[in-house]
């Protein structure tokens, strides 16, 4: 589990084919190696990948994790290459303050921006959402892109927007978005389970 605060910026120096349907991701971090454990749970964008090797390099740490054909199919990971920047954040401990929402970092699909409106050192973010997934976005609910939890400002029936403040700004990656640039969506979780049990009954 995460909470969709994030905690620091990876960059992506490796990708390796290994099989058809099987990729190892090389990320280099700020975080201390001493922190990276072998089989621990860090969200890469919002996507949850297994830690599967870790060591330094120069004055950084890094990791290495495999992404296989399910979240290569949903998910940005596919499209990212050496120099790819990513929002990171490390598995949730009982005790830890929950200052976003519950995040799983079970990517639903992807969303594409659709629209920005840079304001003084804020800015809006208007993504086009798959109809599928529209259902389980609501004005004031929560929203993973890209891994970072947001409140929804608005919601259509195939997009909603989200107001970025000015330290979301500074300390994740969605200040390089640019129009038609597609994200990582968790939905919130609580609004697809109040779903199911909708249509269960």
């Amino acid at each position: 589990m995460f909470t969709g605060i994030v905690t620091g910026i990876g960059e992506v120096t490796a990708v390796e084919p290994r099989g058809e349907n099987l990729v190892r991701l090389t990320v280099a971090s700020d975080y201390p190696l001493e922190g990276i454990a072998i089989g621990a749970s860090i969200a890469c964008s919002g996507v949850c990948l297994t830690v599967a090797a870790s060591g330094t390099k120069g004055n950084r740490s890094w990791f290495a994790a495999d992404a296989a054909a399910e979240t290569l199919r949903l998910t940005t990971v596919g499209r990212w290459g050496p120099g790819t920047r990513i929002n990171l954040e490390r598995a949730l401990k009982v005790g830890d303050e929950l200052g976003g929402h519950i995040v799983t970092g079970h990517v639903d699909g992807l969303a594409v921006l659709i629209a920005r409106d840079d304001l003084t050192d804020m800015a809006e973010l208007t993504f086009r959402v798959p109809p599928e997934l529209s259902r389980f976005i609501a004005r004031k609910g929560s929203v993973a892109v890209d891994g970072v939890s947001l409140t929804v400002n608005e919601a259509a029936d195939d997009s909603f927007s989200v107001m970025i403040i000015p330290h979301t700004l500074a300390v994740t990656t969605l200040q390089a978005l640019r129009i038609e640039d597609s994200v990582n969506l968790e939905v919130d979780m609580m609004a697809r389970y109040a779903a199911r049990l909708l249509e269960r009954s």
